[in-house]
């Protein structure tokens, strides 16, 4: 299922009723984020995966009052840009610090 952006009108006149609604809208499934928008506080904004709106739009009908579907919108997610792997650094002389490796060999003494 893709990730939808519902946006519901209701008649939410005190905070008591704000709170009541966020509580209802919480217990949805497949609500991920929610919030009060709205010049009124008068909007729920509810964004989640297979939410079912008829049915949370008949929920707060019951339970708040007046309710009524303003945009119903599938959300994109924003995909992260690929970063390029850097090239290595090509030194052009050795540091300062680095000594070749000699192998010295000891020999046994020749009375041995």
């Amino acid at each position: 299922m893709t990730k939808q952006k519902i946006v519901i009108r209701v008649s939410m006149s005190c905070e008591k009723s704000r709170s009541k609604a966020m509580a209802l809208v919480a217990r949805a499934d497949g609500v991920s984020s929610m919030g009060v928008t709205g010049d009124g506080k008068d909007r729920l904004e509810v964004v989640g995966d297979g939410v079912d709106t008829v049915c949370l739009v008949q929920c707060l009908r019951k339970k708040i009052g007046h309710a009524e579907i303003l945009q119903v919108e599938e959300v994109k997610d924003k995909k992260p840009e690929e970063k390029k792997p850097e090239e290595p650094k090509v030194l052009e002389q050795l540091p300062y610090y680095y000594h070749p490796g000699y192998c010295h060999y000891h020999l046994p003494p020749p009375w041995c």
